[in-house]
């Protein structure tokens, strides 16, 4: 009789827990796109690599402050947010990062995704950034953080990219990317009006 009553306390308590869920999931507003930067935020835990006086959280920001700077000035309703973040909605959310490899040079530039909307959006960004970039590609979800990315619990979008940007424990490649992190982030922010629809002039 008790395994049976705790049994039903149990599915009583789940129900609760999944009608409060969906009413609070519909009172969330949702945006058009949502601009991660990697790491930020955070003081201890996963906090971002580092290669010398570079860290990556720092690069993290430089162009996700430049993406959302850019895509606001078309009139784009964006939401930038830190690493860790409450449940947001959205049609297309963007993580930047930059990858860091104990064996150096042996990265480069790669994008994360979990479904096929967002596969064809990284195809179309893949070729944007090919172009510019001139170093080397890893597969498309080559690690476990890029395929089960924890993002994808907190911001629900319809197209979400995790990019890597490049390697900052590759000199060669630092040397590159460094000049031009702004740059990048208006790439960013242009293939994201693109895929909204709009038509902005390429940077």
């Amino acid at each position: 009789m008790k395994i049976k009553n705790l049994a039903a306390i149990i599915i009583s308590l789940l129900i609760i827990f999944s009608i409060s869920f969906a009413i609070y999931w519909q009172s969330i507003t949702p945006v058009t796109v949502v601009i991660q930067a990697g790491h930020e935020g955070r003081n201890s835990g996963n906090t971002g690599a580092t290669s010398g006086n570079i860290q990556e959280v720092k690069w993290n920001i430089i162009v996700a402050n430049e993406v959302a700077k850019q895509l606001k000035k078309w009139d784009i309703n964006v939401k930038r947010v830190p690493a860790d973040t409450k449940l947001i909605k959205a049609k297309i959310a963007v993580a930047i990062h930059f990858d860091g490899s104990s064996k150096k040079c042996s990265s480069g530039a790669s994008i994360g995704y979990k479904n096929r909307a967002s596969k064809e959006f990284a195809k179309r960004w893949r070729n944007i950034y090919g172009n510019y970039f001139p170093f080397g590609w890893q597969q498309d979800n080559f690690t476990k953080n890029l395929a089960n990315y924890y993002g994808y619990y907190y911001i629900r979008a319809d197209k979400f990219l995790v990019l890597e940007l490049g390697e900052i424990t590759c000199k060669k490649q630092t040397k590159w990317l460094k000049p031009r992190l702004k740059k990048i982030g208006d790439l960013i922010a242009y293939t994201i009006a693109r895929e909204l629809g709009f038509a902005p002039r390429k940077p």
